[in-house]
């Protein structure tokens, strides 16, 4: 029994650490998205941090991307408009980075 509970709390703790990560990675790319947004609409500084921080908090408003991807597209109509698949693709390619970024930071 006691082997079962070592796997059992090591599938855990697993899970946890794999949870905390996908967390880290997806702030991460929604904040090098945001900036990715600000240098489109002209933001720089402060100002371009302000909005990444934005679309970090925006994430919070429902499961999933669609509420992030809601704001972002909002934002850029002011710039012209930038497509679902364009906008998928950078958050892809930002994921990507993010979590390569996590896994040398670590």
């Amino acid at each position: 029994m006691t082997t079962f509970d070592d796997r059992k709390d090591a599938f855990e703790k697993k899970f946890a650490h794999d949870e905390e990560l996908r967390f880290k990675a997806t702030a991460r790319r929604n904040k090098l998205l945001g900036l990715w947004v600000a240098q489109k609409l002209g933001k720089s500084g402060a100002d371009a941090e302000a909005y990444a921080k934005s679309v970090v908090l925006a994430d919070f408003q429902e499961a999933g991307d669609d509420d992030v991807m809601r704001k972002v597209q909002a934002d850029l109509e002011a710039a012209g408009p930038v497509s679902d698949a364009e906008l998928r693709r950078v958050m892809n390619e930002l994921m990507e980075r993010a979590i390569t970024e996590i896994r040398t930071a670590g």
